[in-house]
């Protein structure tokens, strides 16, 4: 009889200094123990006994979940690192999920790539790297595999991420921005700007009383009940930089439909609106990191409405506009005084740094 020999339990290394130091991207044992230290410590199940250069995975267990796989990178450079309602890695493992799932895709396994600032204190890292890890476990969703390295001071700031994410697109699903129809409602999952909104707050470079919260969140499981509810949705996009007036002059453009919204019907908290107001801002190039744009058609409008009020990430929920016949790729929006104007594509940029 053959007796398999066990494996033997691979000891995690321990960082023994406050700040990282150029020898932590070395390749050598100092390197070692801050992957061990920060990132595997977080990442990794506890009886975690090898690391590969790369993820595995069974294809066969893959397709179950779906036909197509669906693959998306990202990266992270937000100042500040931390701020009201989330952080640059919260943001990170939100932001993967949810350009998955904008395409109808189930999110399965991120990677996680990370430069580093020489100096950058060790603590700090921890708390990036334990944020991702209880983000992406909430979501269900494994980080895999990632990557370390360590630059000169100035190099870069504090610590930049970036993350790739595979998914799995169900059979029967199909969203593409170029599917918006005449007559498609066009609606948002609840209140605008947040995100923009508190990032600027939180650089303390205004003297602003009312503290904002980031509208950061995972997306999949509100996308995955709304499509149940409305399968015959047509588009779904994360309105991100750019804002929501970016996302319907791509999905305008894309589709050859106008668009037309209703200022009155866009749903945005007062401390958003008034913030805007003192600084001259558009709350419609306001980025967001919890708010998707979706196109429905008209029979399933009513559907797609209660579905996503029903969820604690779409409570506030509304149909912001219409798509029509009218000029291909022109949006409009009916102002508050009764007049119109054209919403063009973001050109520059309203807040620098915001994910």
């Amino acid at each position: 009889m053959n007796i398999l020999k066990p494996l033997r339990k691979r000891v995690l290394g321990r960082v023994h200094v406050p700040a990282v130091t150029l020898a932590h991207g070395g390749g050598g044992k100092a390197m070692k123990d801050l992957i061990d230290d920060v990132f595997v410590s977080a990442f990794a199940p506890l009886d975690a006994h090898v690391l590969e250069d790369q993820a595995r995975f069974d294809l066969a267990a893959l397709a179950r979940h779906g036909d197509r796989l669906a693959f998306t990178t990202d990266a992270f450079v937000v100042d500040p690192l931390f701020f009201p309602g989330g952080d640059i890695g919260k943001l990170a493992v939100c932001g993967t999920i949810n350009d998955l799932a904008v395409g109808g895709a189930l999110p399965l396994y991120l990677s996680c790539a990370v430069v580093i600032e020489e100096g950058t204190k060790i603590e700090l890292l921890r708390q990036v790297a334990m944020s991702m890890a209880e983000t992406a476990r909430s979501a269900g969703v494994s980080i895999v595999t990632g990557d370390t390295k360590v630059v000169q001071r100035g190099a870069c700031d504090k610590v930049f991420i970036t993350t790739t994410g595979i998914g799995v697109i169900p059979q029967n699903v199909s969203l593409g921005i170029e599917g918006v129809r005449p007559g498609d409602g066009i609606l948002v999952n609840g209140l605008l700007g947040d995100h923009g909104a508190s990032i600027l707050c939180a650089r303390g470079d205004l003297a602003l009383d009312t503290e904002i919260e980031s509208d950061c969140a995972a997306l999949h499981e509100l996308i995955g009940a709304l499509l149940r509810a409305a399968p015959g949705t047509r588009c779904i996009r994360d309105a991100t930089r750019g804002g929501i007036a970016t996302v319907l002059n791509e999905m305008a453009e894309a589709s050859g439909v106008s668009i037309d919204i209703d200022e009155a019907a866009i749903p945005l908290r007062d401390e958003v609106r008034g913030f805007c107001e003192i600084l001259g801002l558009d709350p419609l190039y306001l980025a967001n990191e919890g708010k998707i744009v979706m196109a429905v058609p008209p029979e399933e409008i009513d559907a797609a409405l209660s579905t996503l009020r029903a969820h604690p990430l779409g409570a506030g929920a509304a149909i912001v506009g219409r798509a029509g016949s009218g000029e291909a790729g022109r949006v409009t929006m009916q102002t508050f005084f009764g007049g119109r104007r054209i919403v063009d594509m973001l050109v520059g940029e309203q807040l620098p740094r915001i994910c």
